[in-house]
C-alpha cells in the first residue's frame, strides 16, 4: 500500500515558539505550496487528516473529500503551548530535554503518548483494509513517529528524521 505523510506548510508563529495542539493559522502565501504537494500524490488517494486548521486547509486543496482523525494531531505541549521555548522553567524544561520519549509536558503528553495514539491508527482496520493510495496530512512529530516505526529507529532519535514544512513522503507498507 502506498501511504503519503504530509506536513502542512509554515505558520504564522514566529519561531522558538512552541505550539503544537494550538490552531494556528497559515503563513501565506501557500497556494502555490499546495498544488506542488497536490502535484506529488495520487488522485484516487484517500487523505485523513489532523483536525488542526494549519492540516485541514491543506488538506481540503488536496482532495474533495477528507477524513479527519484526532491521532493525527500533533504532539500536545500542554503548559507550554503558545509560550517561547526559552521561557519555560528549567525545573520543567531540563527533565523533557533528558527525557522527551517518555517524560510527559505538564498537563500534556510525552513522545511515547503520541506515538501510541499515531500506532493506534495505522494499526486501524480502515487502514489496514484498504487498497488505495492514502496520505496522511499531519504535523512533524507525526512524520517522525511513523518514520520511526517503519525503520525500527529508537523513538529517541525520531528527530534525525529531519521533516519540513509541506514535505511529501512517499513509503510502500
Amino acid at each position: 500500500m502506498e501511504v503519503y505523510l504530509v506536513r502542512h506548510t509554515e505558520t504564522v508563529c514566529e519561531k522558538g515558539i512552541c505550539y503544537g495542539q494550538t490552531d494556528v493559522a497559515l503563513k501565506e502565501p501557500y497556494l502555490e505550496q499546495f498544488e506542488y504537494i497536490k502535484s506529488q500524490i495520487p488522485v484516487d488517494a484517500i487523505v485523513y487528516s489532523s483536525p488542526l486548521l494549519r492540516c485541514v486547509q491543506l488538506a481540503n486543496y488536496l482532495a474533495p473529500s477528507i477524513i479527519t482523525d484526532s491521532r493525527l494531531m500533533e504532539m500536545h505541549f500542554g503548559d507550554w503551548e503558545m509560550k517561547k521555548w526559552d521561557a519555560i522553567p528549567e525545573a520543567d524544561f531540563t527533565p523533557w530535554m533528558t527525557d522527551f520519549v517518555n517524560v510527559a509536558v505538564p498537563n500534556g503528553e510525552s513522545f511515547v503518548d503520541l506515538h501510541h495514539r499515531v500506532s493506534d491508527f495505522l494499526t486501524a482496520d480502515f487502514i489496514k483494509n484498504t487498497s488505495k493510495p492514502i496520505v496522511l496530512v499531519t504535523h512533524a512529530g507525526v512524520i517522525r513517529s511513523i518514520l520511526c516505526t517503519i525503520s525500527n529507529l529508537p523513538l529517541k532519535d525520531a528527530f534525525t528524521n529531519k521533516v519540513d514544512f509541506g514535505d511529501v513522503i512517499k513509503l510502500e507498507l
